[in-house]
């Protein structure tokens, strides 16, 4: 007798389910690429086992919680006298083909229908998406719903993940496997500074370059628990979900609530396998205007440069000196609408201030073309202050609690986006906006946890907000902004265009923010600025040619007021402005690889099979007498690579002399082998603190 599966396999990964009549289908593999052939049923397997059940349980698509599965539940309903209905179905259907399963769970005695859909997308994720039907007889209470339940090996090694705060996102943790629970939640109402709800899972001797490796993130931007939990069978399960207020979903007779999706990268390419694969899927997910990404144009965003200290006149001259440079796309942040002087008044009042602005925003949108930019925007619509006519008029829209205190946040109450009418004058306040004036661009920020929160339903409701207003203005470029990188996950993917990665754009601390980032999301959606030095955030200072270096990696941005700078520090900033638009090309859609080499050196290679730009980053003194050579995996794949040195961006002042290689590779490309560059290493100058080396590599035929 031989076992009924069902199989997904990507190029890397395969996925196996074993069909059984009386449980539905059985997870049997999950994990590099496997032909499963003909394998005995999983129950002929696994023998009795002591202090166990006369009748075996092992790991289902929807395990029945409360009949003999002790691991986390999947599912969990109540009824509407409070109490518990366990979930335990008795008939199953599934429809497949090569890409996808649907799997369906029926169980007559609670009325209730639970589907699993399982999809391999762009790049070799696969997609889960759980939904629940009730058929019974009375309205029901989803407790939860995971969105992913699956196993993981026992041979599984380390966890890596994210934690972070504002200004100091994304501070990447590494622990071993638990040996009873692990988990990751958030109650602030958004992702949150530490990046995407998600997990990567290291198995073996995985690497960023080999061994198998999975990377698990959940495509919401509410609160949410990512679990690992060890099973006593020696195995763990991995789950995902989106947290749910109690008694704010209540699906009714004939009703479906669907969990939001999660998507599972697996790669026997180590981290960096799984991390391409994150960017395929969320790549994917993005509705750019006109259907295709164009080349990411550079932004000046008025912030840093004059925050609320800004007038009509002083924007002018901030807008000439960006378009002096080679800016593309100037934004006009903070401070430009009614009564909106400093952080304690106006927002809900979404209309140009008349002190400054008397013609509305039209005019300076306009000017900004006529100078060859495009015209952004920054608006706050989620947020409310109680010194505004909104507020005043409509003090019943900010999220509270029914006689409780409504704590403010940077003086600012948040919108009850479950609302549809404060979403109705929302989309009619931005619509107008958008409407009057060439605004070809929003940064759309949140600048506040959520306290008192609003549940699922706050999220789904910014989501439709987004929706309508893209609907609206398909052609409006959206970035994700939430105190920096507050809310950067992929829930955000079909609304934005970008995020912003951090309100700190210190260069030395942007190196592990942006890679942190990376991890899920893709470059060209890296918000990646130059800031002025001393940095606002830390006060430290860095040179330019560092700064701008930095910023290459993501999408290249200015947050400074160029007119300030001296000649030569302007000038340094227009050359680096044109190196990244002769680049972005290349590193914008592509493939990224990240690794370590010796002494602390970190290095970032973006760009096709065929066609790479390689950045070397060295933040702190080398502590070695000289550069070993970098190891660089991925060159493998090509025989040949033609190589030039393109940039060494560093301090100026006392510099190391430069080895007779490294001239001539900045005159003229220097041929190495693949296999050399993989196993030997590519020869690198020397660097001192606070630098970054770039070639450019080429496949030589």
């Amino acid at each position: 007798m031989t076992a009924d599966l069902l199989a997904l396999h990507t190029d890397e990964a395969s996925l196996v389910l074993e069909r059984d009549p009386e449980r539905g289908l059985l997870w049997r593999h999950l994990g590099a690429r496997v032909d499963a052939g003909e394998l005995p049923p999983l129950a002929q397997t696994r023998g009795r086992a002591t202090f166990s059940l006369d009748r075996d349980v092992s790991l289902a698509k929807v395990p029945p919680a409360g009949l003999g599965w002790f691991g986390p539940p999947m599912l969990e309903v109540r009824d509407p006298s409070g109490e518990a209905l366990i979930f335990a179905p008795s008939t199953f259907d599934v429809s497949r083909d090569a890409r996808r399963i649907v799997a369906r769970a029926q169980d007559p005695v609670a009325g209730l229908d639970h589907e699993l859909e399982i999809e391999i997308v762009a790049g070799g994720c696969f997609r889960f998406t759980a939904s629940i039907t009730n058929h019974g007889a009375a309205p029901v209470a989803l407790e939860r719903i995971a969105s992913l339940q699956v196993p993981l090996p026992a041979s599984a090694r380390e966890i890596v993940s994210w934690r972070g705060r504002h200004n100091a996102e994304l501070v990447e943790c590494s622990e071993a496997m638990p040996q009873h629970r692990w988990e990751r939640l958030s109650r602030r109402g958004i992702s949150g500074h530490g990046g995407p709800p998600g997990v990567y899972v290291l198995d073996g001797d995985c690497s960023w370059h080999s061994g198998l490796a999975f990377a698990l993130q959940l495509a919401w931007s509410g609160d949410s628990a990512i679990a690992i939990e060890r099973d006593d069978e020696g195995y763990w399960t991995l789950g995902a979900e989106a947290v749910l207020a109690p008694g704010e979903i209540v699906i009714g007779v004939g009703e479906t609530h669907r969990s939001p999706p999660a998507f599972l990268a697996i790669s026997p390419r180590g981290r960096n396998g799984a991390m391409q694969q994150q960017h395929s899927a969320v790549r994917a997910m993005v509705q750019w205007p006109d259907g295709a990404m164009r080349p990411r144009p550079v932004h000046l965003n008025s912030w840093e440069a004059c925050y609320f200290n800004h007038d009509a006149a002083r924007i002018r001259r901030l807008t000439k000196a960006g378009a002096d440079i080679g800016i593309e796309r100037f934004v006009l942040d903070d401070g430009w609408f009614k009564g909106r002087r400093n952080d304690t008044s106006g927002l809900g009042d979404w209309e140009p201030d008349p002190a400054i602005y008397p013609d509305g925003l039209a005019p300076l949108a306009r000017e900004v073309e006529t100078m060859g930019m495009e015209f952004g925007l920054w608006v706050e619509p989620e947020m409310i202050s109680p010194d505004s006519d909104l507020y005043r008029a409509h003090s019943d829209w900010a999220l509270a609690s029914p006689r409780r205190p409504q704590p403010t946040a940077r003086n600012q109450l948040v919108v009850d986006m479950r609302r549809a009418e404060a979403r109705d004058h929302l989309f009619e306040r931005l619509d107008c906006i958008l409407s009057q004036a060439p605004v070809s661009y929003l940064k759309w920020d949140h600048n506040r946890d959520h306290a008192p929160g609003g549940g699922a339903g706050q999220t789904l409701g910014t989501y439709d907000l987004l929706e309508r207003l893209r609907k609206a203005h398909p052609a409006v470029e959206i970035e994700g902004c939430a105190g920096g990188g507050g809310r950067s996950d992929a829930g955000l993917a079909p609304y934005v265009h970008r995020y912003w990665t951090s309100d700190n754009i210190d260069a030395v601390a942007r190196v592990s923010i942006q890679r942190g980032f990376q991890a899920f999301l893709p470059p060209e959606m890296m918000g990646s600025h130059v800031g002025a030095s001393p940095a606002h955030v830390t006060g430290r200072s860095q040179s330019m040619a560092f700064r701008a270096a930095v910023a290459c990696m993501g999408h290249f941005g200015v947050e400074l007021d160029p007119d300030t700078l001296e000649d030569k520090d302007r000038a340094e900033l227009a050359r680096w402005i044109a190196f990244y638009k002769a680049w972005r090309h290349i590193l914008h859609g592509n493939r990224t690889d990240l690794g370590e080499g010796p002494d602390s050196l970190r290095w970032q290679a973006q760009g096709t099979d065929v066609h790479k730009l390689l950045f070397c980053i060295r933040t702190d003194p080398a502590q070695d007498r000289r550069p070993q050579p970098l190891k660089l995996p991925f060159a493998a794949s090509t025989s040949r690579w033609r190589v030039r040195l393109l940039e060494v961006a560093e301090p100026r002042g006392h510099v190391f002399p430069m080895a007779e290689l490294f001239t001539r590779m900045q005159r003229e490309p220097v041929e190495f082998t693949g296999s050399w560059l993989a196993s030997a290493g590519l020869p690198i100058p020397t660097q001192r603190a606070e630098s970054v080396a770039i070639f450019q590599l080429e496949a030589a035929g």
